[in-house]
């Protein structure tokens, strides 16, 4: 959760700038297309913390998560700043057909043309609330993974990204080598795999597109397949914390969100104590990342 903050609050400044336009990242900095301070963070943690607080409160409750989504979105729960400043285009029609029908488990659209990268920035929450089921219960940790995207992204490509990224976020917590949860014959992604297929695209990414493509082929796009890829390039051959957030949110585009998902990863594995002090420190409203992660910890 801490990662996945750092990493957006890292990327929330060079959001929406082409790779190479902007002066490398190298530290949080002012500005951006919301204006934020230096260490606070967008939407990719607020989404994180609405559904960390639903796990909490309600266990697993779909209706109640989109509930906690609304709230942040009309009211500014779980916002840096108390009011919600940036929202994807994807999440608001969703959220707007949940408060029309109430069923958080078709509001989601489930075209392809719909994969965007929101569910998988929020997704920490879960393995972390769950992390007991791995590695002998891999098909129900993917199913709630799976789930946990209908609210707002309901398309094979999301639901698969989120399927395959929990359990490599669960394999970095557990402590296994980082080599063999990412090699392509991992005995948990066989097992996912034989399960429920993962999409075509999501599957050419567990296989390890992300080692041999390079910037422009990797980039931090919104779209859900290339943010994946460009998280886990800039985390697979990094050697710190530090080296694999500054890697994401420098390819610029939607790079908070770059960072957020390759700062799950690299929190996963390397764990809090690894992120430098500094950016610990400086992050914005930390006690609302610490306050769900004890109520996480609390409802298991």
């Amino acid at each position: 959760m801490t990662g996945l903050a750092v990493g957006d609050a890292l990327g929330a400044a060079v959001e929406f700038q082409p790779q190479g336009t902007f002066e490398p990242v190298t530290d949080y900095r002012a500005g951006g297309p919301h204006g934020l301070a230096p260490g606070e963070w967008t939407d990719d943690t607020s989404m994180a913390l609405a559904l960390a607080d639903s796990l909490a409160a309600a266990g697993w409750d779909l209706d109640d998560q989109a509930q906690r989504y609304v709230s942040w979105w009309q009211n500014g729960e779980y916002s840096v700043v108390a009011r919600c400043f940036d929202i994807g285009n994807a999440t608001r029609a969703a959220l707007s057909h949940f408060m029309q029908h109430g069923d958080a488990r078709r509001s989601g659209d489930t075209a392809e043309h719909a994969s965007g990268n929101g569910s998988i920035m929020r997704l920490a929450p879960v393995p972390i609330r769950y992390y007991e089921l791995f590695p002998d219960s891999v098909e129900e940790l993917a199913r709630l993974a799976d789930e946990s995207s209908l609210p707002t992204h309901a398309s094979d490509q999301c639901r698969s990204a989120c399927r395959y990224m929990a359990i490599v976020l669960a394999g970095l917590m557990h402590g296994l080598d980082r080599d063999e949860i990412l090699a392509a014959d991992w005995a948990p992604l066989l097992q996912l795999q034989r399960a429920a297929a993962l999409h075509p695209a999501i599957a050419e990414v567990a296989a390890g597109s992300f080692r041999c493509r390079q910037p422009p082929d990797i980039n931090g796009s919104g779209w859900v397949v290339k943010s994946l890829e460009a998280a886990l390039w800039a985390f697979h051959k990094a050697e710190s914390f530090e080296d694999a957030v500054l890697a994401a949110v420098n390819l610029g585009d939607d790079a908070d969100t770059t960072g957020a998902v390759c700062g799950q990863f690299a929190g996963a594995y390397w764990a809090e104590s690894r992120i430098p002090q500094r950016w610990r420190d400086s992050l914005a409203r930390r006690d609302l990342i610490e306050t769900a992660l004890r109520g996480i910890a609390g409802s298991t």
